[in-house]
């Protein structure tokens, strides 16, 4: 398992950097036909070799290998609609693990210095996804476990929804459109009502849009 992750994360990578097979065995000093059987999950490469191939695709050894095997810092990741339950079961679950339990719109809002409507209201939602990837990787370069709760949107943002899926071990918390709804105004946040009809609608039509992501 460990070799066919790792597999996939340098093809993946190698294409990301629009190098054929050939260019990057080339670029790292090693023969086509064994980055070949290393992108296939069959090569028995030492560290010096990987080092290099990784070197020629801009990474490090420590980004090609974080979060893979079963020795890595464990990260838990809630996610879900606001309503779902993630402030509420992280902290418990936390506890019992006894790691640390961390909202990922808390630490925006330290990272940005502002409000979450203010960094909307500033920049939109793009400022706030660009913070949110920014957190994302210092949360998950961490060398210390963690509970971790997500913004509900996270899976509709395809670099850090993977990123996400890499590195950390994902749950998606969910409940009725009705209990989402009921549990936010709990919460004292109307933002769900605020001028608009039919919100039941739109949950139930998130909850199925996200169901296949």
């Amino acid at each position: 398992m460990l070799l066919s992750n790792l597999a996939q994360r340098i093809r993946k990578r190698r294409k990301e950097c629009g190098f054929t097979q050939a260019q990057l065995a080339e670029a790292a000093g090693v023969s086509p036909r064994f980055l070949a059987q290393l992108e296939s999950g069959r090569g028995n490469i030492s560290v010096q070799r990987l080092a290099d191939i990784v070197h020629a695709l801009g990474l490090s050894l420590g980004e090609i290998f974080r979060g893979l095997g079963s020795h890595g810092p464990f990260v838990l990741a809630l996610v879900g609609l606001r309503g779902a339950g993630k402030s509420t079961l992280g902290p418990l679950v936390a506890e019992q693990l006894k790691i640390p339990f961390i909202e990922l719109d808390q630490e925006i809002v330290r990272e940005g210095g502002i409000s979450l409507a203010e960094i909307f209201s500033l920049g939109g939602a793009e400022y706030y996804h660009e913070l949110e990837s920014r957190v994302l990787s210092q949360i998950l370069q961490s060398p210390k476990p963690s509970i971790l709760a997500t913004g509900g949107s996270i899976v509709c943002r395809p670099a850090s929804w993977e990123k996400l899926r890499n590195y950390a071990k994902t749950v998606w918390l969910q409940a009725s459109p009705e209990k989402h709804l009921a549990r936010v105004q709990e919460q004292g946040d109307n933002r769900p009502m605020e001028g608009r009809t039919g919100v039941l609608d739109e949950i139930h039509q998130l909850l199925e849009q996200r169901k296949g992501l």
